[in-house]
C-alpha cells in the first residue's frame, strides 16, 4: 500500500457496528494527522447525538458536526449531524440537504462521496465500513472514477459484512483491510 500519497481528505461510510470501527480508526490517528476526516454513520432521525463528544475521547483533532456553508478545515474531524445529507462543494464548504433518503438512509454515505469525490478528486481517500445496507458503494465508485483513493473494511471481520461487500463487488477496492491495519495506515499517510 501507498501510504506515501496526499490526501487533503478522507471520507469514511458506516452502519451498524460502526460507532465502535470508527473509534478505532481515529484511536490510532496522529495529533498532526492533516487530512479533514468527514463521517457519515446511520443514524436514527430527530436525536440529538453525543458522537461528537463520543469521538472526542479517542482523538486529539477537533471534532464537530458539520454546519451548513461551513469551511472545511484540515486537522479536523465532522460529523453528518443527524436527519440531513452532507455534501461537499466544489469550493470546500458543506451543504446539508434534506432530501429524501437514500437507501433507507438520510444521511447518505453515497451522497457524501459523490459531491467529496469532485470536489477532491486524487487528493480524497474514501473508506466504507461495517453496516447492513448497500449506501456507499455507488460512492465509491464515483470515487474511484475521479482518481481519489478507496479503502474498504474487510466484510470477513467487519460486524455487518453488506456495506463493504457491497462496495467490493460495485467498485472494488484499493485495498481491503482489517480495522487494525486500517487504522495503522491511516496513521502512517503522508503529513504533507
Amino acid at each position: 500500500m501507498d501510504t506515501a500519497r496526499r490526501f487533503d481528505a478522507v471520507v469514511l461510510g458506516a452502519s451498524a457496528g460502526g460507532v465502535e470501527a470508527v473509534c478505532t480508526l481515529l484511536g490510532a490517528l496522529p495529533k498532526d494527522f492533516a487530512p479533514a476526516i468527514v463521517i457519515v454513520l446511520h443514524l436514527p432521525p430527530n436525536r440529538t447525538t453525543a458522537l461528537p463528544q463520543l469521538f472526542s475521547r479517542y482523538v486529539s483533532l477537533p471534532v464537530k458536526e458539520a454546519e451548513d456553508k461551513e469551511t472545511i478545515l484540515a486537522g479536523t474531524v465532522y460529523l453528518a449531524p443527524p436527519d440531513y445529507h452532507l455534501l461537499i462543494e466544489p469550493d470546500k464548504r458543506f451543504a446539508l440537504s434534506a432530501d429524501e433518503p437514500l437507501h433507507f438512509s438520510r444521511p447518505s454515505i453515497d451522497v457524501l462521496f459523490e459531491s467529496a469525490a469532485y470536489a477532491y478528486r486524487e487528493r480524497l481517500l474514501a473508506l466504507v465500513l461495517t453496516g447492513a445496507s448497500s449506501d456507499g458503494a455507488e460512492g465509491l465508485q464515483a470515487v474511484r472514477s475521479l482518481q481519489g483513493a478507496a479503502w474498504v473494511q474487510d466484510p470477513a471481520e467487519a460486524s455487518s459484512s453488506a456495506m463493504p461487500g457491497a462496495a467490493i463487488a460495485l467498485a472494488g477496492a484499493d485495498c481491503i483491510l482489517s480495522l487494525k491495519d486500517m487504522a495503522a495506515s491511516l496513521a502512517a499517510l503522508d503529513k504533507g
